[in-house]
């Protein structure tokens, strides 16, 4: 062999004990960064008390929201100088709610197990209605039943099986959200807890899927110094699909007094950013909590409410958060006018620079792949958002098909 040639210097047994090493740590790679999931990650989760919900309370908070917005045109008017409203009109007539709770835990309270009872199965039923394709239903929907604690257990349990009840079964978009998370090892119980009403119910193993609402110090940082949420996200596995920043219940733990709690807090700042390098790669999802302000009184206090909410979605989104709680109709409108806008300004720029990468012109921009596949999943998610149409996108970028931005991004940026 040549002197310059590089097999003389790692021998054939070294590379394959190199190899056998790697090829391991690719392995467990792969499983537990697996990347992004393929469904549309919702918006926003809008939660609604199980004592007040029904088949139409989705039409009925839109219907609301288009009164609101209709009362506020001069406050929208200003938040909307890319001239998204009609969309915003659109979305609140004919599918207001992309995702919803029925809420058994703090929104419902306490009642007696007689009441809880009956609106338990409600619920399920309600639930299944919406999974027979009722109009104007969530796209996903689900409940929030008392939490892990010794104090709420049994009757968080009883009401998630009296929910199933209810539907007959595991409603098509079912998910159910575990609150008051404090140990990564509380969702091993959950699992059990999923694995016997699979059993008891005779429904499909791995069926039942559910989120971990991050309201605890303990959830993010344990007493070991490690993340907690992070284990938490891998001891549950394909069962988990997402992470919901509870606002209020951290900040008090956290010693904030309520004057001060908020989305934009830095303690709310810092445990969504270690939600979101925890499920990044995993295809989990994260989301943002709720704000307690709802657009309810005199004309200036309900623009006050709207332009706050508002710029709360959109600092969101400009964080990497695409998806919040909603907790009141009012909501809904500056919900979607901050979706809409957020993405239909980016998405002109982000197209000429794909068109630049696509093309490998030089620019001002020298973009990497991975920058790339971001610029890709803005166009993307702002697609599956409605904001804009794949004639809007190509008319900037005429490369950027939306086949093309989902190649790109399963390829990691690297162009075929």
């Amino acid at each position: 062999m040549a002197a310059g040639d590089p097999a003389v210097g790692i021998s054939a047994p070294a590379r394959a004990r190199i190899d056998a090493v790697l090829g391991a740590i690719d392995a467990e790679l792969d499983r537990d960064f697996p990347g992004d999931r393929p469904e549309k990650q919702p918006a926003h989760t809008a939660y609604v008390s199980a004592a007040d919900v029904d088949l139409d309370t989705p039409a009925r908070w839109g219907q609301e929201a288009l009164e609101i917005a209709e009362a506020a045109a001069p406050t929208l008017a200003d938040l909307d100088p890319l001239g998204v409203l009609p969309l915003v009109r659109e979305q609140l007539a004919h599918h207001p709610i992309e995702d919803l709770r029925i809420d058994l835990e703090d929104g419902y309270g306490w009642r007696g197990d007689e009441v809880e009872d009956r609106h338990a199965r409600a619920a399920g039923q309600v639930l299944a209605g919406w999974a027979t394709g009722h109009s104007g239903a969530p796209r996903v929907f689900g409940v929030r039943c008392k939490g892990l604690g010794a104090a709420e257990r049994e009757r968080g349990l009883r009401s998630l099986e009296l929910v199933l009840d209810g539907a007959g079964g595991i409603p098509a978009g079912f998910v159910f959200t575990v609150p008051k998370l404090r140990a990564a090892a509380q969702v091993d119980a959950v699992i059990m807890i999923c694995e016997e009403l699979e059993r008891a119910h005779g429904l499909p193993a791995g069926a039942l899927r559910f989120e971990l609402q991050i309201e605890s110090p303990q959830a993010v940082l344990g007493a070991d110094g490690r993340a907690t949420v992070a284990e938490a996200i891998h001891r549950g596995g394909a069962r988990v699909t997402g992470l919901h920043y509870g606002t209020y219940d951290y900040s008090a733990a956290c010693g904030i007094v309520s004057a001060q709690q908020s989305l934009e807090h830095p303690v709310a700042d810092h445990a969504k950013t270690v939600m979101l390098v925890a499920a990044a790669q995993t295809g989990v999802w994260v989301s943002d909590g709720s704000t307690q302000i709802s657009p309810v009184g005199g004309p200036a206090v309900v623009s006050a409410a709207l332009r706050r909410h508002h710029r709360l979605v959109t600092r969101s989104l400009e964080r990497g958060i695409y998806q919040g709680w909603d907790m009141h109709p009012g909501h809904l409108v500056t919900r979607w006018l901050a979706v809409y806008s957020f993405f239909r300004e980016a998405m002109p720029p982000a197209a000429n620079r794909l068109q630049g990468y696509f093309d490998r012109q030089s620019s001002e921009f020298v973009d990497e792949p991975a920058t790339a596949q971001s610029l890709a999943l803005v166009i993307l998610r702002g697609l599956a958002a409605g904001a804009f149409t794949e004639d809007d996108v190509l008319g900037v970028g005429p490369r950027c098909s939306e086949q093309a931005l989902t190649e790109l991004r399963t390829r990691g940026g690297v162009l075929g």
